[in-house]
């Protein structure tokens, strides 16, 4: 692997450690990080996940709906940290 290859590779993954989401664009960042390191398109996982991978998109992309809206509200007004990390094996 060249340089350019570790740097394009680091910018594209980031570091595995546990992500905290506060917003639907950390969420969205946490999705897309975990989708990449599993090895899957958005069509893979939008299919194992039962959904439309355009909407898997908007996700990853940090669109705001409203039952993200409602979740985050929700977790603040619980005084509540959401953290996704995975399983260790």
């Amino acid at each position: 692997m060249t340089t350019a290859d570790t740097t394009k590779a680091s910018q594209s993954i980031p570091d595995p450690k546990p992500f905290r989401i506060y917003t639907p664009a950390s969420l969205g960042a946490a999705i897309r990080h975990y989708r990449l390191e599993a090895g899957l398109t958005q069509a893979q996982l939008a299919a194992k996940a039962g959904m439309d991978r355009s909407y898997l998109s908007q996700l990853e992309n940090g669109l705001e709906t409203e039952q993200l809206r409602k979740l985050f509200s929700l977790v603040r007004a619980l005084g509540l940290k959401v953290t996704l990390m995975r399983e260790s094996g």
